[in-house]
C-alpha cells in the first residue's frame, strides 16, 4: 500500500501546527513529524487532500498562510527510507528498541528489535514511548494482555518480556498483523498470538491489561468493550490522543466504570493508566 506524503508550511507555523495535526488525526491521517516550517502528515495514498483541508481551520481562518506538497511514497521503498532515518529509540532506562542492523553496544536496558515495514510502532512516536514506560512502570504484569491496534508488535513483545503469559495482539491492517508476527518471532516470543481483524475477535476472553494505542474516535467507540473484557481491577492503557483530549477520554471511561490511576505526556501526545473498579 502507497504512503501519502502531505507536506504542510504555516505561517505562523504556532498554534496552527497543534491545531492542524488535531484535525488532520481525526480525517484519516495517522502519523506526524514537526519541521521548522510546519508538519509533515503520513496516511493512505488514497485521500483526498483537498477535501480533507477543506475541513480545517486554517483554510477559514485568514491570519493563517500554508502551502502544501504532496508526495506518494510506494510501499517498495518504504524499508529503504527508514533504514536510512530510523535510530535506536531509548525509553528512559528502560529498553531500547533497535533495528535489525542495530549493535547491541547501542543499547541499554530492555533490547527488543523491530523491523517496522509498513506498521505503526517503531518507538519513535510520543505513544508508543509512553506505552513502552507505561508498561514498565505497572506494580505487576497481569497474566493475561491483549494488545489492541499493535501495529509492529513492539508493545506486544515487551509486555511477553516483563512476564505475561499470553499476548493476544490485533490488528486491522493485514500487513500489520504479518509484521507483529514477523517481529515476535525474531525477538523469540513465545506466548504472543496474532490475529488480523478487529475487537469483535476477543468474544468471551478476559484480561488483566488491555493496551490500545490507536486513535480517540476509535478508542472512545471500544471502550465499552475494552471494559467489558477486562478483568475486575485490571488496567487498561491508552493512547493515541493529545493532552487537550484527556478530560474527554477520562469522563468516557468513568462512564464505563473505569477510573484514572495515572496519566502521561510527551510533546502534545498523551496516555492514560486506568483501572477497572471492582464491584462490592
Amino acid at each position: 500500500m502507497d504512503t501519502l506524503e502531505l507536506k504542510i508550511d504555516l505561517s505562523p507555523k504556532k498554534p496552527w501546527s497543534d491545531i492542524l495535526i488535531a484535525e488532520l488525526s481525526e480525517l484519516g491521517f495517522d502519523s506526524f513529524v514537526d519541521t521548522k516550517q510546519g508538519i509533515l502528515a503520513y496516511g493512505s495514498a488514497d485521500l483526498d487532500v483537498d477535501e480533507l483541508l477543506s475541513q480545517t481551520s486554517i483554510v477559514l481562518d485568514d491570519s493563517v498562510n500554508y502551502s502544501t506538497t504532496q508526495t506518494i511514497i510506494p510501499h517498495q521503498n518504504w524499508n529503504a527510507v527508514w533504514e536510512a532515518e530510523f535510530h535506536p529509540v531509548h525509553v528512559e532506562e528502560y529498553a531500547t528498541i533497535l533495528a535489525p542492523f542495530h549493535s547491541d553496544d547501542q543499547a541499554k536496558g530492555m533490547k527488543v528489535r523491530i523491523q517496522p515495514q509498513m506498521s505503526f510502532g517503531t518507538g519513535h512516536h510520543q505513544t508508543t514511548w509512553m506505552m513502552t514506560k507505561a508498561l514498565f512502570e505497572l506494580d505487576t504484569m497481569p497474566m493475561h494482555v491483549l494488545d489492541m491496534g499493535t501495529g509492529t508488535g513492539v508493545l506486544a513483545i515487551v509486555a511477553e518480556n516483563l512476564g505475561a503469559e499470553r499476548v493476544l495482539a490485533i490488528d486491522i491492517e493485514d500487513w500489520s498483523a504479518e509484521n507483529a508476527l514477523l517481529n515476535s518471532n525474531a525477538n523469540n516470543c513465545k506466548t504472543i498470538e496474532v490475529k488480523c481483524g478487529d475487537i469483535e475477535l476477543v468474544k468471551d476472553e478476559f484480561f488483566g491489561l488491555i493496551i490500545a494505542n490507536i486513535n480517540k474516535n476509535i478508542l472512545k467507540g471500544h471502550l465499552s468493550s475494552y471494559a467489558a473484557h477486562l478483568e475486575p481491577g485490571g488496567v487498561l492503557l491508552l493512547s493515541g490522543f493529545f493532552i487537550t483530549d484527556v478530560d474527554e477520554m477520562v469522563s468516557c471511561a468513568e462512564e464505563n466504570g473505569l477510573m484514572l490511576i495515572k496519566r502521561f505526556e510527551k510533546d502534545e501526545w498523551a496516555a492514560i493508566q486506568l483501572l477497572k473498579k471492582i464491584k462490592k
